[in-house]
């Protein structure tokens, strides 16, 4: 049986959709708290840049992969107008429900689906905008749900890949320290889970540096592929667009 990476763990391939899910259902209700408390606030930042960067139209038809809590979800819902179209969807049920109950509370009511990113349950060509945030570094076969998504784009279309990365040199040191000394921590407080805290640092470690994940995404179907280093790198926002 083939083995991947859960962190710093390896696991059976077959597994780690399950201990991903843990992690996740175990922090749902205080996902966006954290994500305050994590990072001072900046990912609004980061996924405002995401929706400007996105480009979107009235009438586009938009997919937001691993679309948990909804930000981004509600932020291009108001973008493409009663015309368009957003899909949330999560492979994670208590995340997408959590997400759909914000979204409803808004005043926004979207078509929400629990799906598996390596196995999109859409047709091809269908997606002017496909986004992923923070979300690609916990799947098991990113290649193959990067051809996925490549798949139920347009030609013409752009794959925004928002996810944590490699930080600035200087900064390594200083964000280790943070990333496995206070997440954890933090977590606990907050969400009585350092568990799942400690495991968001260590996946960080494994998942592609930028310039990687840039060349898988070519190999993936992706003719042109650049992305767009925030906080010293600590984040980047990979554009992929189908040709």
């Amino acid at each position: 049986m083939s083995t991947t990476h859960f962190g710093f763990e390896t696991v059976d391939e077959q597994d780690k959709a399950r201990h991903v899910r843990g992690v996740f259902d175990s922090v749902a209700s205080k996902y966006d708290v954290m994500n305050d408390l994590m990072s001072g606030g900046l990912h609004r930042a980061w996924k405002a840049y995401t929706v400007m960067v996105a480009n979107l139209r009235e009438g586009s038809k938009v997919l937001d992969i691993a679309g948990g809590t909804g930000d981004l979800s509600l932020a291009f819902s108001r973008k493409v107008g009663a015309s368009g179209e957003v899909v949330h969807t999560d492979i994670n049920e208590a995340m997408l429900r959590v997400g759909r109950s914000r979204l409803i509370d808004k005043g926004v009511l979207l078509p929400t689906l629990v799906c598996d990113a390596e196995q999109l349950p859409f047709p091809d060509a269908h997606f002017d905008v496909v986004s992923v945030a923070f979300g690609l570094r916990n799947m098991t076969h990113k290649d193959v749900a990067l051809r996925e998504m490549c798949r139920v784009l347009k030609p013409g279309g752009r794959l925004l890949v928002l996810e944590f990365s490699r930080v600035a040199k200087p900064l390594t040191k200083a964000y280790d320290w943070y990333s496995f000394k206070v997440l954890p921590t933090l977590g606990k407080l907050v969400a009585g889970d350092d568990a799942s805290y400690r495991y968001l640092a260590e996946s960080i470690r494994m998942h592609p540096s930028q310039d990687e994940l840039k060349a898988l995404m070519k190999q993936c179907g992706f003719g042109h592929v650049d992305y767009h280093n925030m906080t010293g790198g600590i984040v980047a926002l990979h554009v992929g667009i189908k040709c």
